[in-house]
């Protein structure tokens, strides 16, 4: 969960670093700290995180999310390896030994309590819908396909319009295409 006075203080440097200078007086605050929220019969005030399906939430926790995550980029980059994130999933690779990674991920999982960290260790993984594979060094992709989103194709029968199954199709030609580093990824 997005820690709310720390996202306005980042936000505060973010605008500041970034030519902002007119930031007296922006009530942003009030999207994160006046939400309100009803669960049975009783109303409760959120004091962590922003309103869910807010696009300013988001661009807060992007902004929020680039500055937590800056001492890990310039290690990543210092040692040539690739880190890269979407919104809050992260991957990122590693030459160095098991223990040097889980001592850092533990270190940055104290940073901020309300962030919890959850990782995997692999030499194949997921990262959105992209099978990332470390063979011997190269690292190779693929579709990886989501078991709670298969089948994804829209049943003949429904009331789309035609031109929605050619396109499904095409997509999903397209996005092989992209994402194999292979053919026989591809294939």
């Amino acid at each position: 969960m997005l820690p709310q006075e720390e996202t306005l203080d980042t936000l505060m440097t973010f605008l500041h670093v970034h030519g902002y200078r007119k930031v007296e007086g922006i009530s942003i605050s009030i999207i994160l700290k006046d939400n309100a929220f009803a669960y049975g019969k009783n109303f409760y005030k959120q004091t962590t995180g922003g309103a869910m399906g807010s696009s300013l939430t988001l661009t807060l926790v992007n902004i929020f999310m680039s500055a937590w995550q800056k001492n890990i980029v310039e290690e990543q980059t210092k040692t040539g390896e690739f880190y890269g994130r979407y919104i809050d999933d992260i991957f990122m690779t590693w030459n160095r030994s098991e223990e040097e990674l889980r001592k850092l991920l533990d270190d940055v999982s104290t940073w901020y309590p309300n962030i919890k960290l959850d990782y995997k260790m692999s030499n194949s993984l997921p990262f959105l819908d992209v099978q990332l594979t470390n063979n011997n060094g190269i690292l190779s992709t693929s579709v990886y396909h989501k078991p709670a989103a298969e089948p994804y194709v829209t049943p003949f029968t429904s009331d789309h319009p035609r031109h929605v199954f050619s396109n499904i199709i095409k997509t999903s030609i397209e996005r092989a295409i992209r994402y194999s580093s292979t053919f026989e990824a591809f294939n």
